[in-house]
């Protein structure tokens, strides 16, 4: 078995209201930044062991799937990476 940690991050599907990201692009407007759109993001590391990274990547999908991100209004991305 190898230690490996994946990263799950989940976002928001596009046409979702997003009201924190709303609410941070109008702050940073007022602080004089431009910028196109804001996205937020929840970001999750999980460490674990698996016999490569392809089943990492496969059991932070099922996490992801069950408990990270809801399929209705979330998409999300997963990237493994050896430690």
């Amino acid at each position: 078995m190898t230690a490996y940690t994946a990263t799950v991050t989940v976002r928001l599907k596009h046409g979702v209201l997003d009201p924190e990201a709303e609410t941070t692009a109008r702050a940073l407007e007022r602080l004089g930044f431009e910028l196109e759109a804001l996205r937020s993001a929840d970001q999750f590391e999980i460490d674990l062991e698996a016999a490569s990274a392809e089943e990492a990547g496969e059991r932070a999908d099922e996490m992801a799937e069950r408990l990270l991100a809801n399929p209705t209004i979330h998409d999300y991305d997963v990237e493994v990476d050896e430690r």
